[in-house]
């Protein structure tokens, strides 16, 4: 069983926020091949939430929730990653579905964006996000940009 954990970034321990980095660059970085800048001042912002889910005090997986304007004009999700034991188990959808819960009980009424890898379309079409771009390559990356109203 997942316990979850909603922490801006001045709430983080130095441990969670190790432990935090360095799942998203096992996922994002290593095992996707993928060199990018993870560090960003989008982190830091006031009112990003870290989205932290835990399984015997190991994270397992991981959101960054932001207010309007910080990546989209709407609110958004990024940085959704779950460690590769626990993929194909439900963490996933778990952890979706708790982040939208935590969006919408920070900005009520608010519509929520993402920018999906485009192989995981169905999977975010699941929660009701629909595309509302057409695929750009980020990081050489096919994505879309998703929208849930």
């Amino acid at each position: 069983m997942i316990t979850w954990q909603l922490c801006s970034f001045n709430e983080l321990t130095t441990n969670q926020l190790f432990d935090l980095l360095k799942l998203r660059v096992d996922v994002f970085v290593v095992e996707q091949t993928c060199p990018y800048p993870e560090l960003d001042e989008k982190d830091r912002h006031p009112d990003t939430r870290h989205l932290m889910g835990f399984v015997d005090g190991v994270l397992v997986a991981c959101a960054r929730l932001l207010s309007k304007g910080v990546s989209f004009p709407s609110v958004s999700i990024g940085r959704i990653a779950t460690h590769k034991d626990v993929r194909g188990k439900g963490a996933g959808k778990t952890l979706v579905s708790k982040a939208i819960a935590e969006c919408e009980m920070l900005w009520p009424n608010e519509a929520i964006e993402i920018g999906a890898q485009e192989y995981l379309l169905s999977f975010y079409e699941s929660f009701g996000f629909v595309s509302s771009s057409p695929m750009y390559l980020e990081d050489d990356i096919p994505h879309v940009d998703m929208k849930r109203a």
